[in-house]
C-alpha cells in the first residue's frame, strides 16, 4: 500500500437532515469537529422525534436543493408539480407549513449551529469513505452503480487514489482512535459506523432492494481487508468511519485535493 496517494475526491454537506445533500469545494470545522452547514436543520414531529426514512416513507420523494450562502432552499415533490422556495432566516413557518401539508401532520424546524444533528453524537466530525468502496459496493448489486451507493450512504468526505475498504485503517481497538490529517486539520478515527434500514432502499423511491442488507453483510464480511480491526464488528453492516476533532480544529478547512495522512 506504500504507492497510494489518498486525497480529497469529494466533499458533500446535508444542510437539513435527511434532505438531499450539497456538493462542495471546500468545508470549515465547527468547534464541536462538525462540519459546518452539515445536518444543521432537522424536521421534528411535534413527539420530538426526527422526521425522517427511518419513521416517515414519504421523505424519500422529497428533492431539495439548498443554498448555503442565503439559506434558501427549494423544495419539489418528486413526479408532481408541488414544489416551494423558504428561506429559513425569514420564512421558516411557511415552510413547517408547506411539509405540513406534504407529511399530513405537524413539524418543526430546528436548528444546531454548534455540532447539527449527527447520527452518531459521541463522534459529530465528518464521517468519511472511498471512492473505491463505494465502486466495490456497487459491484456487489448488479442493478445499482457507484452513484447509487454514495445517495444511500451520504458520507461527508469522499478520498480518492486508495484501494477499497483503505478507510477502515482510521479506527482501531475501542480503547483508541486514529490520528489522521485532511489538509492541516488533525482527526481522530473511532469506529466504523452502525447503518440502518434506510440504505436498503432507493433514496429517490423508497423501494426495497431485494435482500440488499443479506447481501451487504455476507460481502463486507468476506472482503474485510487485513487492515480492518475486526473487534469492532459486532455486525458486519457497518460502513464509512465516525471521527471527532479537537477544539483546537475550529474555523480550519478542508478543501477538495487536500492529501490525507494517517499519522
Amino acid at each position: 500500500m506504500s504507492s497510494i496517494n489518498p486525497y480529497v475526491a469529494r466533499l458533500l454537506l446535508y444542510p437539513i437532515k435527511s434532505l438531499d445533500r450539497e456538493t462542495c469545494d471546500r468545508v470549515t470545522i465547527l468547534e464541536s469537529g462538525a462540519l459546518k452547514s452539515d445536518r444543521t436543520w432537522a424536521i421534528f414531529d411535534q413527539q420530538g422525534n426526527f422526521v425522517n426514512g427511518k419513521r416517515n416513507h414519504k421523505i424519500h420523494a422529497l428533492r431539495s436543493e439548498f443554498d448555503l450562502k442565503t439559506n434558501t432552499i427549494s423544495l419539489r415533490v418528486q413526479d408532481t408539480k408541488q414544489t416551494g422556495e423558504f428561506n429559513l432566516s425569514e420564512s421558516c413557518q411557511e415552510l413547517c407549513n408547506w411539509l405540513e401539508e406534504y407529511f399530513g401532520f405537524p413539524v418543526e424546524m430546528r436548528r444546531n449551529l454548534h455540532r447539527g444533528f449527527p447520527d452518531d453524537t459521541l463522534s459529530p466530525g465528518a464521517t468519511i469513505i472511498s471512492t473505491a468502496t463505494l465502486e466495490a459496493i456497487a459491484s456487489w448489486y448488479p442493478e445499482l452503480n457507484a452513484e447509487d451507493i454514495r445517495c444511500r450512504f451520504r458520507a461527508n468526505i469522499e478520498i480518492a487514489g486508495v484501494p477499497a475498504f483503505w478507510e477502515d485503517q482510521l479506527f482501531t481497538n475501542p480503547e483508541q482512535t486514529v490520528k489522521f490529517t485532511i489538509g492541516d486539520v488533525e482527526f481522530m478515527g473511532v469506529n466504523p459506523c452502525q447503518r440502518c434500514i434506510v440504505v436498503t432502499r432507493d433514496p429517490q423511491t423508497g423501494k426495497q432492494y431485494p435482500k440488499f442488507q443479506k447481501t451487504f453483510i455476507e460481502q463486507r464480511k468476506t472482503t474485510l481487508p487485513p487492515w480492518t480491526e475486526r473487534s469492532r464488528f459486532n455486525h458486519f453492516f457497518r460502513l464509512a468511519v465516525n471521527t471527532k476533532l479537537s477544539p483546537t480544529e475550529a474555523g480550519k478547512v478542508i478543501c477538495l485535493g487536500d492529501p490525507v495522512i494517517i499519522e
